[in-house]
């Protein structure tokens, strides 16, 4: 019989999980031989694993991922493309994180960055730590408004509380003065704490000329060498661009850029 103050409680409480687990096994004779314990562990697993589900799926919501789908699992290692899926593998447990290390993700155009990136950022949701995907370009618009709104403190404070950061796009375009000035804030803010995961289709050596002007060395220098000295560099190589590789399937396993 079915002790339905019981389950309001539990749902006035919110452990709805809990509450269905419950009715579940006063619906079911074969519970009824296994012990007090037993059967109560089976109520706290049940609440577990639903909380643990849930905050699972707010994270990963929170971080924006531009490939919420995408999986380490899934990351493809044909032998042109050059990964290592050993390191791949091991970047996954997010030891990286916290030893506060950064990643470059570095290739051309189409050959899977952004995948691996969120793939990434996803085994790190999978370990509830927070993260944040963002294009660069749409991050430099966001602390322009941010100036114009008197909220840029809370915009860089907010970035810097996440435990990993994915720019994407990173240096697609050569930035002014006032970008570089503000990018090195963000890349500050960052070094005190949090990781970084960088996709960019150039090698840091060629990052000076993109960073601010000629009079701006100090400035992109600083940048720079927050980020190199501290960072793992993965090449992604591929004879073909995995959207050529893929064609209309290209929102598939290891495929978006």
């Amino acid at each position: 019989m079915i002790n339905q103050p019981t389950i309001d409680k539990l749902h006035t409480m919110r452990l709805g999980a809990m509450a269905d687990a419950f009715k579940s096994q006063n619906g079911e004779h074969s519970y009824e031989t296994l012990s007090f314990n037993d059967r109560f562990g089976m109520l706290v697993d049940a609440e577990y694993q639903k909380r643990r589900t849930s905050k699972l799926q707010k994270l990963i919501k929170a971080a924006a991922f531009r490939s919420p789908d995408a999986c380490v699992e899934n990351i493809e290692y044909q032998a042109d493309r050059k990964l290592d899926k050993s390191q791949m593998l091991q970047l996954s447990t997010c030891r990286y994180i916290r030893d506060g290390h950064h990643i470059l993700l570095k290739g051309a155009s189409g050959n899977g960055k952004t995948y691996i990136a969120c793939a990434l950022g996803i085994a790190a949701c999978r370990n509830f730590l927070k993260v944040r995907y963002i294009r660069l370009p749409e991050l430099l618009n966001d602390l322009i408004i941010a100036k114009g709104e008197d909220t840029y403190k809370k915009l860089i404070k907010a970035y810097q509380k996440v435990d990993l950061l994915i720019l994407d796009e990173w240096l697609l375009k050569p930035l002014s003065t006032d970008q570089a000035m503000e990018l090195f804030e963000i890349v500050e803010a960052r070094t005190r704490g949090g990781s970084m995961i960088f996709c960019t289709q150039f090698d840091p050596r060629g990052w000076y000329d993109r960073i601010g002007t000629a009079e701006d060395g100090t400035v992109s220098e600083a940048i720079i060498d927050r980020i190199k000295h501290n960072s793992f560099e993965i090449f992604i190589d591929g004879k073909i661009s995995m959207r050529e590789r893929y064609g209309l399937k290209s929102n598939q396993s290891g495929c978006a850029d």
